[in-house]
């Protein structure tokens, strides 16, 4: 198992050069410094606690800046752990980048969902309408509340309520491709969150060592047309052959009135 923590910036797509049309995620992938090991003896189980994305000291309080000065590395705005991972592998102070992963390799990417603020059951519990028409009276209700022996609405009812923003799991997407000069993963598929939200991006539970052929993009990089290099000589000697030319037709035609250059 490992882990890292980034940052999704949003969607985009990608072309094979095959022709297919791939939808990715784009996550930013700032440093991570290891800020914490846990050992099973010590803590009773085995982790590594990540650090992202730098702020100012005035930002964070003296708990955070004592904790991440024992690593000599500035106050981090997210600290988060990674359980199961091999702990022998790890260094305080160790810092990690988006080369963890590879191309074609299966991730769990977990983060909060988009909220959506209250609403009623039928977006938020996938319900039916009753008809329209004006001698319904009945067009978006909760409807029944269920038996009347107990004398109170049973637990789980389904009702109106506060919707998203809630932590969520999608398992078993696939690396696109890894961007080391951007500091970037482009994951096929959609993540949850919103724009500029946290995401912690860790090997798939149910296919750990699964890696699949890696996808052979289109790159679009602008090609470096190497300009002709121009020989001084080359030209000094044709211009030498048009002034010889000019003083022919000037001695041949002598009362003509034209200037030749």
């Amino acid at each position: 198992m490992k882990g890292i923590l980034g940052k999704k910036i949003g969607m985009t797509q990608v072309f094979t050069k095959d022709g297919k049309l791939v939808p990715v995620t784009v996550i930013e992938i700032e440093p991570n410094v290891v800020t914490q090991i846990k050992t099973e003896e010590k803590d009773g189980y085995n982790a590594v606690q990540l650090g992202a994305i730098t702020i100012k000291e005035k930002s964070s309080n003296k708990a955070k800046i004592g904790h991440t000065n024992k690593v000599n590395t500035s106050p981090k705005r997210f600290l988060r752990e990674i359980r199961g991972v091999n702990v022998s592998d790890y260094t305080l102070g160790q810092v990690i980048d988006a080369s963890l992963f590879v191309s074609g390799e299966m991730v769990d990417v977990s983060g909060v969902s988009k909220g959506k603020g209250f609403q009623g059951v039928i977006k938020r519990h996938n319900q039916t309408r009753g008809p329209m028409g004006h001698g319904s009276q009945y067009h978006r209700g909760v409807g029944s509340m269920g038996t009347l022996l107990p004398m109170h609405v049973l637990k789980g009812k389904k009702l109106p309520g506060h919707m998203g923003n809630v932590s969520t799991t999608i398992l078993n997407l696939e690396v696109v491709a890894v961007d080391l000069e951007n500091n970037v993963i482009l994951i096929k598929g959609n993540v949850p969150g919103p724009k500029k939200s946290l995401v912690i991006v860790k090997t798939a539970v149910k296919n750990v060592d699964k890696i699949n052929e890696a996808f052979e993009l289109v790159s679009y990089e602008e090609e470096i047309v190497q300009e002709e290099v121009v020989d001084t000589e080359e030209v000094s000697e044709v211009l030498e052959e048009v002034e010889e030319a000019t003083e022919e037709t000037a001695e041949e035609n002598p009362n003509t009135e034209e200037n030749v250059e």
